[in-house]
């Protein structure tokens, strides 16, 4: 079965399950176990750190065919806290994965360089910046990092993962309240890569950077520690793509792959 859910990361440690923390995993199967007296274990798209939110989240898990589907959101909704939500729920072929099935994840980060700071009902996914950003460059400097590379100097190695990642869009655009957008979509991210990403824009935006910086570090074979990853209250997950119901197993087993830059 597939939820589509959204959720405020603001009082959750991330999404995946830990020890006398309070996440996004922990709250949902929790509460999904004690409303379908059923245990249910989750699979997500997009494993969000602490602080991080989400308004397009995709998760599946293996249930009884007798659960009622239409009316688990409403039922959900009575028991849930008010910071995450259950959209929707639906049946879908036994091949969908939430994680390996999604062709790509859609993220936007928020950030204000008014003068007077964010909004006050946009402080919790606004970052406020304090100094002026030269939105032209960065969004030169974002074009020199699309495409397929090897992300480690963004990226919060893991043990056995790759940090190969193919960078679709990433774009800026200043909005008429003083707040720049940026939309960042791949086709997987690894560990922290967004707001290092951003970290790095940014650092490019207020002039510290030369335009060329950020794209020089794709050279890098480690983490770079000239990269500071931008705070997360910014970031949200928006949207999630899947393929056609015909291409779930396939993209499953692609992605399950261990990735090369020569592949």
């Amino acid at each position: 079965m597939r939820f589509d859910l959204a959720y405020d990361g603001t009082e959750f440690s991330g999404w995946a399950r830990q020890p006398s923390r309070r996440t996004v995993c922990g709250v949902l199967e929790d509460t999904m176990s004690m409303v379908l007296r059923e245990d249910v274990t989750l699979t997500v798209a997009g494993r969000t750190d602490a602080g991080v939110h989400a308004s397009g989240q995709v998760a599946h898990a293996d249930l009884p065919s007798t659960v009622d589907v239409a009316g688990l959101p409403k039922r959900l909704a009575r028991a849930l806290p008010t910071d995450v939500r259950v959209f929707s729920a639906r049946v879908v072929p036994t091949a969908f994965d939430a994680r390996f099935s999604a062709l790509r994840r859609h993220y936007e980060y928020r950030v204000s360089d008014a003068a007077f700071g964010a909004q006050p009902l946009r402080r919790l996914d606004t970052l406020a910046w304090p100094r002026p950003l030269d939105v032209s460059a960065m969004n030169a400097a974002a074009l020199l990092l699309l495409g397929e590379h090897d992300f480690c100097a963004f990226c919060k190695r893991r043990e056995g993962a790759t940090t190969i990642r193919e960078l679709q869009r990433l774009e800026l655009a200043r909005g008429n309240d003083d707040v720049i957008t940026a939309f960042v979509s791949a086709d997987a991210f690894c560990h922290s890569m967004v707001r290092s990403l951003i970290g790095a824009l940014l650092a490019v935006g207020e002039g510290r950077k030369p335009v060329e910086w950020p794209g020089s570090l794709l050279s890098l074979h480690a983490r770079s520690s000239g990269v500071t990853v931008a705070p997360a209250h910014g970031l949200c997950l928006v949207r999630v793509d899947f393929p056609e119901d015909s291409e779930l197993a396939a993209r499953a087993e692609a992605t399950r792959k261990v990735r090369t830059l020569s592949s």
